[in-house]
């Protein structure tokens, strides 16, 4: 099983903090690091006078990286909650986060 660390991307409404797994929030912060440098792309691309439908491509992408990012979060707090039964979240909190990305 892979090591657990404890991150504060996820506190719950018990002032617990999650834990997810180091591999999953190396995914999480490539994931972010790589919508970070499209929105510097968008914003480069609206000072250089860009085609919209340029813009709005690489402004898609980005928000797309966003979600799976937040997916990956939910993704592992429903994992935790299933194989333990103190999860600082209720399963109905996680599928509220979740519909909140939808």
């Amino acid at each position: 099983m892979a090591k657990q660390t404890r991150n504060n991307c996820l506190p719950t409404n018990k002032g617990e903090l999650m834990q997810i797994d180091a591999e999953v929030v190396g995914d999480i912060t490539n994931r972010l690091r790589r919508a970070r440098g499209q929105i510097d792309g968008v914003l480069a691309m609206i000072e250089e006078g860009r085609s919209c439908k340029d813009v709005v491509t690489q402004l898609a992408a980005a928000s797309k990286a966003l979600d799976r990012a937040g997916f990956k979060i939910i993704a592992s707090g429903i994992r935790q909650c299933m194989n333990d039964d103190n999860a600082p979240m209720t399963p109905e909190e996680l599928e509220k986060l979740f519909l909140s990305l939808a």
